[in-house]
């Protein structure tokens, strides 16, 4: 066998064990993202078809970590129509409120369980609100709302309450003025990087394969 038949193989005996060891220890986590695009604003927050934020879901071990992103021109609100709350869940399977840790946010926010049922985007339990801030966009902020679930799955937080709705942001444009909530219903699956890198490790062994079958057929 040649020097470069050789080094080739060595090569290939490594990226299977590469492989291997990724299949059996990758994390099974995955990112769920779902769009913000029906609108229950009074006087409409955006055209139709608008994407007005993501709801994104990462499994993190035993725990969920939530954030919540607004594209502009929007920026979250505190209006009754979303009964006061920036951002509003269920949760089914055991988690409580004493299972949510809330990020370090300017403005200050606290997670809050209640009978949420605001404008008519169905019942939740949970939210995630400013209790400094002022009513409308008096104290509207856009940076993202970041929170954990400890003790859940991501399944635990995305069950259709009874309207059919996942969750529930309440924004404001700051363009034109216009609030109310807005909510989320689809979800969009996002691989995780080890699914990546698994794809990668593939086709490099994919290529040193071509690559050995070649030499192979060369005469000697």
């Amino acid at each position: 066998m040649s020097r470069r038949v050789g080094s080739l193989l060595r090569v290939a005996v490594v990226l299977s064990l590469v492989t291997a060891g990724l299949v059996f220890a990758a994390p099974e986590a995955q990112a769920i993202v779902f769009n913000l695009t029906s609108d229950h604003c009074t006087d409409g927050c955006g055209p139709a078809g608008t994407v007005f934020g993501t709801v994104t879901l990462t499994q993190n071990g035993t725990t969920v970590d939530v954030t919540v992103h607004l594209n502009s021109p929007f920026a979250f609100a505190k209006t009754g129509a979303a009964n006061d709350q920036a951002f509003k869940f269920n949760m089914t399977g055991g988690p409580t409120l004493a299972s949510i840790t809330v990020d370090a946010h300017t403005p200050a926010l606290v997670a809050a369980a209640g009978a949420f049922n605001g404008d008519g985007t169905g019942d939740f339990g949970f939210g995630i609100n400013c209790p400094s801030c002022g009513g409308g966009l008096s104290s509207a902020f856009t940076t993202d709302i970041v929170f954990h679930v400890a003790n859940a799955t991501i399944a635990n937080l995305t069950v259709p309450n009874n309207s059919g709705n996942v969750f529930v942001a309440d924004i404001g444009n700051t363009t034109t003025g216009a609030t109310g909530p807005v909510d989320a219903t689809v979800p969009t699956t996002v691989p995780e990087p080890a699914t990546l890198l698994l794809l990668g490790t593939g086709f490099a062994g994919a290529a040193i394969a071509a690559r050995l079958r070649s030499l192979r057929r060369r005469p000697s």
